[in-house]
């Protein structure tokens, strides 16, 4: 089932680079921006978590949290953390949340059904402080 505008976004425990996130208890009172990117150690990837990491003060003034995801395991997400701070000039601040079983990935709908099944899309959810999906954005790997 699709998540639609207003639904309660859905709630997940899972690993991340900056250990176990539990998405609603880790959101708290703050606004979120949740995002998948297709594979780690990817140039355009790595350009845009790297970009993330350098506004991370902007995002911090407005109270929004940031955590990314992907069907990569948790230790490729850390070896390519370092790629993004040596190639980025930046310090990557934020979880990236390991879904090797395509679990939370399925769930937010982030595997487009005309793509490849083991990379998930290009996918943004903005997540109020009441848990509920402001938006979304889905464009191509």
């Amino acid at each position: 089932m699709a998540i639609r505008l207003g639904d309660v976004a859905p709630d997940f425990t899972a690993e991340s680079t900056q250990g176990t996130i539990e998405l609603h208890k880790w959101i708290g009172n703050n606004w979120c921006i949740f995002f998948s990117h297709p594979k780690d150690y990817t140039p355009v990837c790595t350009t845009e978590l790297g970009r993330v990491a350098n506004l991370k003060q902007e995002f911090d003034k407005r109270n929004v949290k940031v955590v990314a995801l992907s069907v990569d395991p948790l230790d490729s997400h850390k070896g390519w953390i370092n790629d993004i701070n040596e190639t980025q000039n930046c310090s990557v601040n934020y979880p990236i949340i390991a879904d090797p079983e395509r679990k939370i990935a399925n769930t937010y709908d982030m595997i487009h059904p005309n793509a490849l099944d083991n990379l998930t899309v290009r996918t943004v959810f903005v997540i109020g402080p009441d848990k509920k999906v402001k938006l979304t954005l889905t464009y191509p790997a």
